[in-house]
């Protein structure tokens, strides 16, 4: 499967990675390292050397408490950033945000995928992701950045999180947003203790019922911290080892700060898987 990412191709046919751009001050992992456009480039281009498939480019932090920022300050960070590397990578760009009017100028700018942690939600956002014709990300989240970590609960978290996305999913195809330009997210981190997490991840297969391919992010996240004890910068090896069993139970893309160690670590699965 190839997705058409604004004249970009994005191939599926294999595990791929999508390297993480964070043009933030506070994002929890990297804030503030690349919010100037240079060195936001810079990164760009070297995670693409180091086997990228896709750069996904954000401006405002989703981590646990973050507060929101105005649609001008979030298309002032991106929108430079995504104009240069449209000139200069061969590969996609996608831009990780829930306004609609920053989708519109990314697109216009040269991102070919829209990457929504509200699944589309937000007032206008369904509409404009359609009339944009680019593909989408669904993720699920339970609350907002700002609150979501207060204690969050589940009945049933797998149940929960394919329902949602799954009414996520028909909202889009309502709207008229083709099935095969949709991923999914189970949002690993947003809305969830450790044990959910977990629980998603071991029944993560479960969700290719819902015939889209899977993006996941676990990159250096808090989940990783407490079972290693671990500060974000030395969650690699955790995080190269949670992408790992993300792949082999289905995911089509990972979503990671450490593009080198992880195209590495799927090199070596896949030559071990091939038949």
């Amino acid at each position: 499967m190839k997705l058409n990412c604004k004249g970009k191709s994005l191939d599926l046919g294999k595990p791929c990675v999508m390297g993480i751009l964070n043009v933030t001050p506070d994002s929890f992992s990297d804030g503030g390292r690349f919010l100037h456009a240079d060195t936001a480039i810079a990164q760009a281009m070297q995670m693409a050397e180091d086997g990228a498939a896709i750069i996904d480019v954000g401006g405002e932090s989703t981590r646990p408490g973050a507060s929101p920022v105005s649609v001008q300050e979030e298309l002032d960070r991106v929108i430079p950033v995504i104009q240069a590397l449209r000139a200069n990578l061969p590969i996609p760009v996608s831009i990780d945000t829930s306004k609609p009017e920053v989708m519109a100028a990314a697109v216009q700018a040269g991102a070919g995928l829209i990457n929504d942690v509200n699944a589309l939600r937000s007032n206008g956002a369904l509409e404009q992701a359609a009339k944009l014709d680019v593909p989408v990300c669904l993720m699920h989240m339970q609350g907002q950045p700002d609150t979501m970590q207060h204690a969050p609960r589940y009945d049933n978290v797998l149940g929960e999180v394919s329902a949602f996305l799954s009414e996520r999913l028909d909202a889009c195809i309502e709207q008229g947003i083709a099935c095969e330009h949709i991923l999914i997210d189970p949002g690993f981190g947003f809305g969830k203790t450790l044990e959910h997490n977990l629980e998603l991840l071991r029944r993560l297969r479960e969700l290719e019922k819902l015939g889209c391919p899977l993006l996941v992010g676990l990159s250096r996240k808090s989940m990783l911290g407490t079972l290693t004890g671990r500060e974000p910068e030395q969650r690699v090896a955790a995080s190269v080892a949670a992408a790992l069993l993300a792949v082999e139970r289905g995911a089509s893309i990972v979503r990671v700060h450490d593009v080198a160690e992880t195209v590495d670590a799927l090199k070596v699965l896949e030559a071990v898987t091939r038949e």
